[in-house]
């Protein structure tokens, strides 16, 4: 028996990770020494449940990661559709030279236990978190722990512990980097029947 023709081509290993990378795009805000930065991450994803603990890849020359390391501290804020075109922005220049969050003119306050600044204009979520220590990856990798210490939903999309999309609430959906600055949202809701 033959097979049928295949449509599969070959990936490149560079862009082999984007094949399995359909997790939201996330705000990193990051604040010590009255310095604050944000930055846009694609890989980040939950790792325990009790306590709540999360893995974000925050590249080792940014300048996020120099904040991250010295406060021990950072949040991630889920963007919203409408904010789209400023996580492109805000993930494609350095905040070492200048404030990014006020030249783009991102409002935040701070976290309840550890005081990183929070996104809540436009975003669906925020999850405040303490760095968790890795001595023996801190010079050799880009990904961090962190222990989740608080966390907020907007009730508009998040309902009794799960997201609820619906076309009212389709600018507060979160987004997926595809690269290039292309993303895209969930289209809609599948349920499964067991």
């Amino acid at each position: 028996m033959t097979s049928a023709a295949s449509h599969f081509a070959l990936v490149q290993l560079a862009h082999a990770s984007r094949l399995i990378n359909h997790g939201p795009t996330v705000l990193v805000t990051s604040a010590h020494g009255g310095r604050r930065n944000v930055m846009a991450a694609a890989w980040s994803m939950p790792v325990e449940f009790t306590p709540p603990r999360i893995a974000i890849v925050i590249d080792k020359k940014t300048f996020t990661r120099e904040l991250v390391a010295a406060s021990g501290a950072f949040a991630i804020c889920l963007p919203g559709t409408a904010l789209a075109g400023l996580t492109y922005a805000v993930g494609s220049t350095s905040g070492r030279d200048e404030d990014k969050l006020a030249r783009h003119g991102i409002a935040t306050r701070p976290g309840p236990v550890l005081g990183m600044p929070v996104i809540e204009q436009g975003c669906a979520a925020w999850l405040e978190c303490r760095l968790i220590p890795e001595r023996h990856t801190e010079d050799a990798y880009d990904t961090c722990f962190a222990e989740v210490v608080a966390a907020a939903a907007d009730a508009r999309i998040f309902v009794n512990g799960r997201w609820d999309y619906r076309d009212d609430n389709a600018a507060l959906q979160p987004i997926h980097h595809l690269g290039a600055g292309n993303f895209v949202r969930a289209g809609g809701v599948v349920r499964g029947a067991a």
